[in-house]
């Protein structure tokens, strides 16, 4: 039976993108709106999660090498520093997600580099099935992971969707000066 529930996460784990219709086959357990806003269960992370549930292990593994390798072209950085906290920022991804792992250490670096305001940065964490404890994917009508929703004055403006078009931080330097921009799925 374990070896069923490790071939069945080995499986969606390796398409971030599709949604899983079966919620029986991973060990997650539909749980309420609870105070604790972090849930951990087989190095998964679930719900309200920030850069240091990251940088721990064992998400180190993965996030340390991509935050310090990725180097951002200048220009796109030089047009998201001219942008970047005029919007709030909502993030959906999965700890257990290839594309996450790829791409939220560079939103992060970007951040950082820009001198974001953190205090803006939504961050949470979703199941194997792309659920949260208390269906806030559902709200925002979040599919694929990571999906990066950019508000400004309180309205969506863009998104991005699992994967870049051009490069990471051109996607993003196009969305936060309000460039013509459709993410992957669009």
């Amino acid at each position: 039976m374990k070896f069923l529930l490790y071939i069945s996460i080995f499986a969606s784990a390796l398409n971030c993108g599709s949604p899983a219709e079966d919620k029986a086959t991973t060990s997650e357990t539909s749980t309420p709106a609870i105070e604790q806003e972090v849930e951990q269960q087989n190095d998964v992370l679930v719900g309200s999660i920030q850069k240091q549930d990251l940088i721990k292990a064992p998400h180190a593994t993965w996030f340390d090498p991509m935050y310090q390798s990725y180097e951002p072209g200048t220009d796109a950085l030089e047009t998201i520093k001219e942008n970047i906290n005029d919007y709030e920022i909502k993030v959906f991804m999965g700890t257990w997600c290839s594309d996450s792992k790829r791409e939220i250490p560079k939103l992060y670096k970007l951040l950082e580099l820009s001198d974001y305001d953190m205090d803006k940065l939504e961050m949470q964490a979703v199941r194997l099935d792309k659920t949260l404890p208390n269906d806030l994917q559902e709200e925002y009508d979040v599919h694929y992971v990571p999906t990066v929703i950019f508000y400004k004055d309180g309205e969506e403006t863009g998104r991005f969707v699992e994967y870049p078009q051009e490069e990471f931080e051109e996607d993003i330097a196009k969305i936060v000066s309000g460039q013509d921009y459709k993410h992957s799925y669009e």
